[in-house]
């Protein structure tokens, strides 16, 4: 009896057939990079006073005397969210009196902005900020906006997968796609704040919807040894109003399903199983013949859905494309019905707690998890608050990315895990808490060290993935990603408030994520190393916990048969 690798192991891991997936699959998330942290301009707060209505009878003194100052960061500066009482400095007005010569200003009764403010368009046109006044006393609506499209996130996470196995893994592709174009698009007629943050959780449930589905249908085609991409091309964006942002976001989305010119080199390539299944899906075929014809479905779905033909047509055009020749049969008639019925022993997210190890190792996991992410959006999130030009600073913040990315897979070659891991989240941790101690006047400085910051957060995030991966044994090691990820975007939903705490106390957002990043670094190096080792199949053949004493028993001994083949090592984000 083979399995379905064997069966396709004559079509290579690297052909044009899966160049070509992969490329296509890579297009069609580049969306999801803009449109998972356009937050940073979305929610943007420009300078802002409160405003003077131009019938208030106040001399030209008076009216640049308005705002009481106070001070922020060692400066006086004007104060956002209170005035002097405007009847009283009206009177004082009539009377002929100067401000600061008749009046001390000091002793001046202050009032809140009645009469709405006044935003500096320096930077920005407009943000959801300046559309409905999201400052003062509602100023907690701006991070809760990325925390809710956190939650849509979240919710996709959940969800995508059991529409994924229902539905098939390039029928919610293409349907949470057009989700998440469509929502985009309408966000740009939102009449209220209300309906903009519903708009957007539904965007990131279909954003990370189909993301998981390019990831899984891009392993099902065997791409397992390339599936480690990600996207940050949203910082190199210079967009000032956010209607144009809105609608730069659908445009880029919209490219990915009507691009003519692939539609045009698609040419039918994939008719496998016919017309789309579900009306939706027909009309993202219709309209998006480019991605949507040629990206084929997951022979190993089809084969789960009993659907044979279709899997082996896929096979067969991929096996062509590679400039292979095919077996005269791929699947024998005798494995047919046992691929279809093979039931793997039941689990459930318990097991996950089923032993003191595994337990530890969950609990570990979780917290490792939530950390990076706190970190990682957190950084991101807070790179308009950087000294400097803000776009600047975001295509800075994207870059340094990419180096992380390139250490992370060096690292997860030839080093091991945890000390990779640890020393990335040192990095990381130690250089954000040095951000107190940088003088005012040296404000490059301080953002040299936030990006070095993020560097090492980005690179303890890319390897995440492949460490928990291999700590988990075949069983419950989906499961046990899933709830680790899950944690993931808990601290993703966290992280805005990070920022906001920015607002109280400057270096306070830096001094919390850097003692988070230094004290997750200290616990991972208590986790099993497991670099070189074969992955567990069982809850028993797991790695031990650092520092748990452990009885050997037969049950964690593992013994081969003569001429059993040692289970494979993890060296990529397959799992």
């Amino acid at each position: 009896m083979r399995d379905y690798d064997e069966v396709t192991a004559f079509l290579g891991e690297w052909g044009p057939f899966q160049r070509l997936i992969f490329f296509l699959l890579s297009a069609s998330i580049i969306p999801n990079g803009f449109t998972g942290l356009s937050s940073v301009f979305l929610i943007a707060t420009p300078e802002h006073r409160c405003r003077v209505p131009d019938a208030a009878n106040l001399s030209s003194a008076w009216r640049n005397h308005t705002v009481p100052l106070r001070l922020r960061d060692g400066r006086e500066v004007p104060h956002s969210c209170r005035r002097y009482r405007l009847a009283t400095i009206a009177n004082f007005s009539a009377l002929g009196l100067e401000p600061g010569r008749d009046v001390d200003l000091g002793q001046l009764e202050q009032e809140s902005c009645l009469d709405g403010w006044e935003f500096s368009q320096d930077v920005y046109l407009s943000t959801i900020v300046t559309e409905w006044n999201l400052v003062c006393e509602d100023d907690w609506k701006a991070p809760l906006t990325i925390s809710l499209f956190f939650v849509g996130v979240l919710l996709g996470s959940f969800i995508s997968g059991q529409l994924s196995d229902r539905f098939g893994r390039k029928n919610v592709l293409f349907v949470t796609m057009g989700m998440q174009t469509g929502f985009s698009f309408l966000q740009i007629f939102s009449k209220n704040f209300e309906m903009f943050v519903v708009l957007f959780v539904l965007v990131g449930m279909g954003q990370i919807s189909n993301y998981v589905a390019a990831f899984v249908l891009g392993m099902a085609i065997r791409l397992e040894d390339r599936n480690s991409w990600q996207v940050s091309s949203y910082n190199i964006l210079y967009v000032r109003s956010v209607h144009i942002l809105c609608i730069w976001l659908h445009g880029a989305a919209t490219v990915c399903l009507l691009h003519p010119r692939l539609a045009d080199a698609a040419g039918g390539a994939d008719d496998a199983g016919g017309a789309m299944r579900g009306t939706l899906v027909g009309g993202l075929t219709e309209i998006g013949p480019c991605t949507a014809r040629f990206i084929p479905e997951s022979p190993r779905w089809l084969i789960s859905q009993g659907r044979f033909e279709e899997a082996e047509v896929i096979i067969r055009k991929a096996a062509k494309a590679n400039g292979i020749v095919v077996p005269s049969t791929i699947f024998d008639p005798s494995e047919l019905q046992d691929l279809s019925s093979k039931k793997q022993q039941s689990h459930n997210i318990l097991d996950l707690l089923r032993t003191w190890n595994i337990r530890m190792v969950t609990i570990m996991s979780i917290m490792l998890w939530m950390t990076i992410s706190v970190g990682y959006f957190g950084l991101s999130l807070d790179t308009p608050n950087l000294h400097g030009d803000i776009f600047v600073n975001c295509f800075l913040s994207a870059m340094v990315e990419v180096p992380a990315y390139v250490l992370a897979w060096l690292l997860l070659q030839y080093l091991p895990r945890r000390y990779s891991m640890a020393t990335a989240l040192f990095l990381g941790g130690s250089v954000l808490l040095f951000m107190q101690l940088v003088p005012p006047d040296l404000y490059y400085l301080a953002t040299v060290l936030v990006m070095v910051g993020k560097f090492g957060v980005t690179a303890a995030f890319s390897m995440v993935y492949v460490y928990t991966a291999e700590l988990y044994p075949t069983v419950v090691r989906n499961m046990g990603v899933g709830v680790s990820s899950t944690a993931s975007r808990l601290g993703s939903i966290l992280s805005p408030y990070f920022v906001y705490l920015g607002a109280y106390d400057r270096f306070l957002p830096y001094i919390l994520m850097g003692s988070l990043t230094i004290l997750t670094a200290i616990l991972t190096l208590f986790l099993p190393e497991s670099f070189g080792t074969p992955l567990p199949d069982t809850i028993d053949q797991m790695l031990r916990v650092k520092g748990m004493k452990h009885r050997k028993t037969p049950s964690h001994t593992r013994m081969l048969k003569d001429g059993q083949e040692r289970p494979t090592i993890l060296k990529s984000t397959a799992f």
